[in-house]
This record gives C-alpha cells, structure tokens and sequence, in this order.
C-alpha cells in the first residue's frame, strides 16, 4: 500500500478538476468505499465519459490500485445511464468487487456529495468530508493517472473539452503548460464575433480574462459563449451588485432554499435565509449565517431558482471569505433529508435551456487520439491545494519530458511538477517555469 502512494506522490497526481487536492494524501486514507466520479453533470463537457469509454482497462487498473491503498472493499464507477459507451466498454471487465452506480441525467449529480448519496444512500455531514462517512471519490483522469503512476508515469498532460462557439469542438490532450489560445485553435477557433470564455463547466467555471494563461492539472475545459451571453454577464457582476439587487428585489420565495442540493440531503444551509440576514445587516442566528460554508456553489441557486435574479451563491461566497479569514467554521449536525429530495434535482435538459446554451450545444465534441505539441510550455508551480512547488532545475538546463522539475518542500501539502514537453528551460520563477522544445542555442 505504501508504494502505491509513493509511486502516486512520485508522479505529482492531483485531483483532476476542481481544486487539485494532492491524490497520495486520499490514498492514505481508510475507506469502505471508493467511487470513480464520472457523473460529469456539468453540461457541455464530455472529457471524462470520453476517457472511460475509451480507456476501460487502464480507469479500472487505477480503481483496483486505489482500493489497495485505501483498504476499500467496494468500488463504484458513478455513470448516468445515458453514457452508453462507457457503460458496454466498462461492463464486461467489472471484478466482483467493482459495480457501476446508474445516476439519472440530473444536475449536480458530479458533485462529490451528491455522488456519494445517489450510489450509496450515505450523506456526507455539514463541513465534512467524503471520509467522515468511509468514501473517497475522484474523477475519471485522476484514477487513471494514479494507474499510469504505477507504471511510473507523471503527469505531464491534460484531456479537455473545447466546446460551445467553436468551429470544430472537440475534446483534446495537451501537455500541461499549453496556452488556451493553442487550446482553442485546435478547435478550429471562435465562430462569433465578440467571444467569451469560460474555464471549467457554464455552471461553477470560472470567467477566463487572458488566453495566454497555461493548462494546468485541474483546468476543466474550455467553453466558448458570445461576450453578451447570460452566463457571461451573470459571471462579470461585481459582489456589490449582487448584493444590492438581493437587498432591492428578494421576495423570500424559498425557492433557493427548496432546491438547494445541500439543503434537501439534511445540511441546514437555507439560501433565502441567509439572504434576509445579510440584507438586514446579518441580524439573525450566527450559525444560520456560518452555514454558507457549506455552499459547493453549484449555481442552482442564481441559475435556476430565483425568478428575480438574485445570486444567493454569490453571497454565500462573499460570507465564505469572511469567516475563513477569521477562522471560523460550521459546526451544525446533519438534519433528516427532505423526502422529496430525489425530485428536486433538476434535468440537464431543462438547465442548458434554461442557461439558453441550446445555440451553442453541440451533439459531440469527439476525443481526438494525437497529442499535441506546443512550442513553448509555461508551467505554474501551484496547480494544486497547498503551497508551491519549488524548481529544482535551472535556465539553460536541458529536460526530458516528465522529469522532475519542482520538488514539494518537507511535510508542505501540495504536489510535484515535472516536464510536460523535452526542451530547454527558459525562465525560471517562484511562480512558473517556462520550457522550449528542442535543445540549446548557441
């Protein structure tokens, strides 16, 4: 067990969405269950359902590595039944120890919580943790890099979908450190005249302001929207806006609080309530107000919920920050789930119209086999939780693809970074390192 999360380690493996958590720390721990996430409940994105029909044997090599490590004694590959291939691909090769977990075509079925509650019925306490309750999860390419770790792989490129105002969508592998305006030409570039960019899902990505910014380990995807779409305008209000459309127009329907995906498992968090605190000057039960911590900010709340506009995610994100500058955590008990909870997650198919993504939904945006190969890669020190990684190569040093090329200092949390292309080292900085294919010049 404790080769598997040295060779892991070795290869600087990280959660592959989200926020990168160091996988060798989950793999030391002692869990009854591991589930693979591949609800992929975000709409537009196809990388990881892509990846498990493609690739079954080395998704189910990573699990049973996973499961030696963590002692589990069940895996679950968390699949909606409409991702046929992956399920006729994984099928055939399930051990007696490993089932898939059918989830419906519901938003947030991806989120880590709600993954663990449709497969397994177990709820993840408020301010837990997946291994409170004996569950470790991650996401397809994050188990299938811990099994290319055991055959001494780092990881040196990301798979991601390029999709929505795009010539030719399509889902691409590139070496980490690749620009997104590399990313979006291999999709035949924008369609529109004034574009935008998200990285990650439409609906928890993230606004991107340069293109010349690299792929990371965690980077989601890249989904393309014209500059004036909904979703574009929703992501550029300023908190200060939010809150003052909140204080003028909140009219306590609840609907955000009966939708809530956290609030219908038994986490007390009720959006409208918190809501009416903060317009009042956060009158109120503290606690009611320190629930916002346990917002996973899925959107449903700004997106689907409220027929005024309001963003109570975004207000529970401003509250976040400031009771984690403080110090401050939840510390609320899990309530019975509401028993309508099932019926309150919302189809795919009513979010992306209600997100106007119709326009821009392609029926495919197919896994392209070849793997491209920038000139130049610009590779951050951090693409993880924790602190930076530090260089251990210099300018002017020639590298090799996926060598070691910034060492985790002693008992810091983070992850090592290796080479994702053979060149030479440019720049060197506590930031990036920056790498050019081919050798030295003279």
């Amino acid at each position: 067990m404790s080769k598997i999360i040295e060779k892991v380690q070795a290869a600087g493996v990280v959660g592959a969405g989200g926020a990168g958590f160091p996988t060798h720390v989950k793999l030391a721990a002692k869990a009854e269950i591991y589930i693979v996430n591949c609800a992929e409940c975000e709409p537009m994105l196809r990388t990881d359902q892509q990846l498990a029909a493609r690739y079954p044997e080395l998704l189910l090599e990573g699990l049973n590595q996973a499961m030696k490590a963590t002692g589990a004694r069940e895996g679950i590959i968390a699949l909606k039944a409409k991702y046929k291939a992956a399920i006729k691909a994984i099928q055939p090769l399930l051990p007696p120890n490993i089932r898939i977990g059918i989830l419906r075509d519901i938003y947030p079925a991806g989120d880590e919580v709600m993954t663990i509650w449709l497969t397994t019925g177990r709820r993840v306490p408020p301010g837990g943790i997946p291994i409170n309750i004996g569950v470790v999860v991650n996401n397809v390419q994050t188990v299938m890099n811990i099994a290319k770790a055991m055959r001494g792989q780092a990881v040196t490129t990301k798979t991601l979908t390029v999709t929505g105002a795009v010539k030719s969508p399509a889902t691409v592998t590139v070496p980490v450190g690749t620009t997104l305006t590399e990313v979006l030409d291999l999709a035949g570039g924008a369609v529109c005249a004034e574009a935008a960019y998200i990285d990650g899902g439409p609906m928890m990505g993230n606004l991107v302001a340069d293109l010349s910014a690299p792929v990371t380990k965690t980077t989601g995807g890249l989904i393309v929207l014209p500059a004036d779409h909904l979703l574009i305008r929703r992501k550029q209000q300023s908190v200060q806006s939010v809150l003052q459309i909140a204080k003028t127009v909140c009219e306590q329907c609840c609907y955000c609080t009966e939708l809530c995906p956290r609030h219908i498992i038994g986490h007390e968090l009720p959006p409208h309530l918190i809501v009416r605190s903060v317009n009042h000057n956060a009158v109120g039960n503290p606690q009611l107000l320190q629930s916002a911590l346990t917002c996973s900010e899925c959107g449903v709340c700004e997106a689907y919920s409220c027929p005024v506009g309001i963003s109570p995610m975004r207000v529970n994100v401003a509250l976040k920050g400031e009771f984690r500058a403080h110090n401050i955590r939840y510390q609320g008990d899990l309530r019975q789930a509401d028993p309508m909870a099932e019926h309150r997650l919302i189809p795919s198919s009513r979010l992306v119209s209600r997100l106007h993504l119709q326009p821009w939904y392609p029926p495919d945006a197919p896994l392209r086999q070849e793997n491209y190969q920038p000139e130049r890669v610009c590779i951050p020190l951090r693409q993880h939780i924790g602190a930076p990684a530090v260089a251990v190569i210099k300018e002017g040093d020639l590298v090799e693809a996926g060598q070691l090329i910034a060492e985790m200092p002693a008992d810091a949390l983070g992850a090592r970074i290796h080479a994702s292309i053979t060149g030479t080292v440019e720049q060197v900085s506590p930031q990036v390192i920056t790498i050019r294919k081919g050798g030295a010049t003279s």
